[in-house]
C-alpha cells in the first residue's frame, strides 16, 4: 500500500492542501474544527510528514536540534550531557549533528533540521557571522553559543573568555612567574581568538614576557608546542593552554622532558573537563554541562515567549597541583 500524501490528508479532511500544510507546520491561523479534522485524517491514514515524524498534536516534534563543531571529546560530551538532562526534564529529545567545516556543509547540516525539530541550539565559534546567518533556517527558533552572530536576531550565550584568561595570568603573576607561554587554539575560532587577545593584554598589564605558539585544541598540539619550545631552548616558567586538552598534552611533554610541574614550570588550561580534574590541572572552570543546560532552558522558554538578548557565562579559576604543589587533585 502506498504511503499517504498531504493531498490524501486534505481529501480525507475535506480541506485544502494549504490549510493542511499550515496545521502541519504549526501555524495558528486555522480554526480548531479544521485542526481536529486534519488530526483525525492523519491518524486514520497513518500520514507522516516528509520532513520527519511529528507528534500527534501536530504542533510540536518534541525534539531539539543540537549542532556543535564536533561530537567527540570531553567538552562536547559534557555540554550534551547538560542539554540532555534538561531536555529529559522538559519532555524533549535531542537530534545531534556537527559543523566540522563552513560553507555548504554548515548550511546542509542546519537545514536538515528543519521540520524535524522545534528549535536549534547552535555552537559555531569557527564560522564567520555572514556564513552562519545565511545557514540558519529562517523562522526556526534558535539560540547561539559562542558565535560571531551579533545582529540581535537570536538569543545568545557567550563565555567571558577575557575574565577567565585574566584570572590565569593574575595567578601566574602572584606566583612570581615572569616568562609566560600561551598555546593558542585554532586561528579561525572565536574562543581561541578572544583568549589570545586577553592573554596578550593581561601579560602587558603585568609587565611580563609573553610568547604565543600555535595549537589546535587537540592534545597532541599541546605536546608538540612544548617539544618545539624546549628544542629551541626557549626559557619560560609558566604555560597557559587555551583548553584543557592542550594543557594535558603540554603536561605530558614537560614531564617527559624532566621538567617539574609546577616547581620548574606552572601550567594552566581552560574548560575544566573531567580529565583535567583527575590530573590536577589548574584551569578555568566553564561549568560545561551547566552551559548546555542553560542553552536548552532558554530555547524552550522562547517557545512560550520571546526572550532574546546576550547572556554572559562567567567562568572561575580553579587552582590545582599544576600551579600549587600543595593543592590536592
Amino acid at each position: 500500500m502506498a504511503e499517504a500524501t498531504i493531498r490524501d490528508v486534505a481529501k480525507r479532511a475535506q480541506l485544502s492542501v494549504a490549510t493542511v500544510s499550515r496545521v502541519l507546520n504549526g501555524f495558528e491561523n486555522v480554526s480548531e474544527q479544521a485542526r481536529e479534522r486534519i488530526k483525525t485524517a492523519v491518524a486514520e491514514l497513518g500520514y507522516v510528514p516528509h520532513a520527519g515524524a511529528r507528534s500527534l498534536s501536530l504542533a510540536r516534534n518534541n525534539a531539539i536540534g543540537v549542532v556543535l563543531p564536533d561530537l567527540h571529546g570531553e567538552f562536547f560530551s559534557e555540554i550534551v550531557r547538560g542539554m540532555d538532562r534538561e531536555a529529559s526534564r522538559r519532555g524533549y529529545l535531542l537530534l545531534l549533528s556537527n559543523l566540522h567545516a563552513g560553507g555548504a556543509q554548515a548550511a546542509n547540516a542546519l537545514r536538515a533540521m528543519r521540520g524535524r525539530v522545534d528549535g536549534l541550539i547552535v555552537m559555531a565559534p569557527h564560522l564567520p557571522a555572514d556564513e552562519l546567518a545565511a545557514a540558519l533556517p529562517r523562522g526556526l527558533p534558535s539560540i547561539l553559543i559562542n558565535t560571531r552572530e551579533d545582529s540581535g536576531q537570536y538569543p545568545t550565550i557567550h563565555l567571558d573568555n577575557a575574565a577567565g584568561v585574566k584570572a590565569v595570568v593574575d595567578h601566574f603573576a602572584e606566583l612570581g612567574r615572569k616568562r609566560l607561554v600561551h598555546i593558542a587554539g585554532p586561528s579561525g575560532n572565536i574562543d581561541a581568538q578572544e583568549r589570545e587577545i586577553a592573554f596578550r593584554a593581561a601579560v602587558a598589564a603585568h609587565g611580563l614576557s609573553g610568547v604565543v605558539v600555535a595549537g589546535d585544541f587537540e592534545l597532541h598540539s599541546g605536546e608538540a608546542a612544548i617539544r618545539q619550545l624546549l628544542d629551541q631552548g626557549a626559557q619560560f616558567d609558566a604555560v597557559f593552554a587555551a583548553n584543557d586538552n592542550m594543557a594535558i598534552g603540554a603536561l605530558e611533554a614537560l614531564r617527559a622532558a624532566g621538567k617539574r610541574v609546577p616547581e620548574d614550570i606552572a601550567l594552566a588550561g581552560f574548560d575544566d573537563i573531567p580529565l583535567a580534574r583527575h590530573l590536577g590541572v589548574t584551569t578555568v572552570r566553564v561549568r560545561i554541562a551547566e552551559l548546555g543546560e542553560r542553552a536548552l532552558q532558554r530555547l524552550v522558554d522562547r517557545f512560550a515567549k520571546d526572550s532574546g538578548g546576550d547572556e554572559l557565562h562567567a567562568p572561575e579559576l580553579v587552582i590545582r597541583s599544576t600551579t600549587d604543589p600543595k593543592a590536592s587533585r
